[in-house]
């Protein structure tokens, strides 16, 4: 099996494809989360002051769901097909979210009518939550195994298998972490009273986020048979859930102090101990089996050929730097507090 760096390809392209999904959780994370919080803010302006703080950048940051989701199907093909068969309805409610919430920002400031706003700031808002929530399902599910049989055919049953209690609580957790992400995010971009109105919300979401993650936290640790295996025979990696704890600690303290970037480095390090957390603990299988481990998707099983690999890592070394100046550059233009023009949504 070829390497770089010493690393085999399959390992290689497990880490690109995590590295692109944890930058679509952390950044779309404070999107869905600015979102969640819609509702929250009762007047108009208000609402079209968080809706523009994403304005310029809400679809780019979707370009990281579609770059990972084609190095999925491009490394792991088998991985790709097995989970969308799976997860179908999941999935296609997933894509329809995303539609009704791209359509509820163009529309929603379109017309005047109160009738017309209220619609779409209802929608805007479920649609962000419910995304939020589906992503911890999918995650949860992935954590529990699938029951998946020779040939990695799915045997399980559809949409209401999937929520099961603990798919529940890790969607509440990513809806809680994700509305932390976006209260900091606001914080960044807007002043006066909806500062001041976030600054109390992100207390409450930082409350319902320590909560909901310790009663997760607890769940995994009793009742997912074999999650603490690695741990014992890795006792490093014990670091990383004590490590995402201290960055989520830290976030109350940077925030009392109004330092709100660093506060939006130390949530996105939480999001990113704990989706570390999960490749830990999955590696080297992606898509576990509940009815026997040898019917389980691996990085070996399902990639793509050494050569296929091997010429799309190329393409990553290429691309990631030009991806990495991208976002700077659109990060940098659009740094500031919001202010409404004719423009605006």
């Amino acid at each position: 099996m070829e390497t770089f760096l010493g690393i085999n390809y399959p390992t290689l392209w497990y880490l690109v494809v995590g590295l692109l999904f944890s930058g679509y959780a952390i950044l779309e994370g404070f999107d869905y989360g600015a979102g969640s919080w819609h509702l929250f803010f009762k007047k108009d302006l208000s609402r079209r002051i968080a809706i523009n703080a994403i304005g310029p950048i809400w679809d780019a940051n979707q370009v990281w769901l579609i770059i990972g989701g084609g190095a999925l199907f491009a490394g792991f093909p088998v991985m790709y097909a097995t989970m969308l068969s799976a997860m179908y309805i999941p999935f296609m409610l997933f894509l329809m979210l995303l539609v009704l919430r791209s359509v509820s920002i163009k529309f929603r400031s379109a017309e005047e009518m109160i009738w017309w706003r209220k619609t779409w700031d209802i929608i805007y808002f479920t649609s962000n939550v419910l995304i939020s929530f589906l992503l911890g399902v999918v995650l949860a599910n992935l954590l529990q195994g699938f029951e998946l049989g020779e040939n990695y055919s799915y045997k399980g049953g559809v949409f209401f298998t999937f929520l099961n209690p603990y798919a529940i609580m890790v969607g509440l957790t990513t809806v809680a972490l994700f509305m932390t992400q976006g209260a900091i995010f606001l914080l960044l971009k807007t002043e006066g009273r909806l500062h001041a109105r976030l600054t109390f919300l992100l207390k409450k979401g930082m409350i319902f986020f320590i909560i909901s993650f310790a009663i997760t936290s607890l769940y995994t640790l009793l009742f997912l048979p074999g999650i603490s295996d690695k741990f014992k025979e890795y006792p490093v990696f014990f670091g990383l859930p004590v490590l995402a704890f201290l960055a989520i600690a830290n976030v109350p303290r940077l925030v009392s102090k109004k330092k709100y970037a660093y506060a939006l480095i130390f949530s996105s390090l939480t999001m990113a101990f704990l989706l570390m957390l999960v490749a830990f603990q999955l590696y080297p299988v992606l898509l576990p089996s509940s009815i026997d481990p040898r019917y389980s998707v691996t990085i070996y099983n399902a990639a793509s050929s050494q050569k296929s690999l091997g010429i799309m890592l190329t393409i990553v070394l290429i691309g990631a730097p030009l991806l990495g100046g991208y976002f700077l550059f659109l990060y940098k233009t659009f740094y500031g507090k919001v202010k409404l023009d004719d423009t605006s949504y």
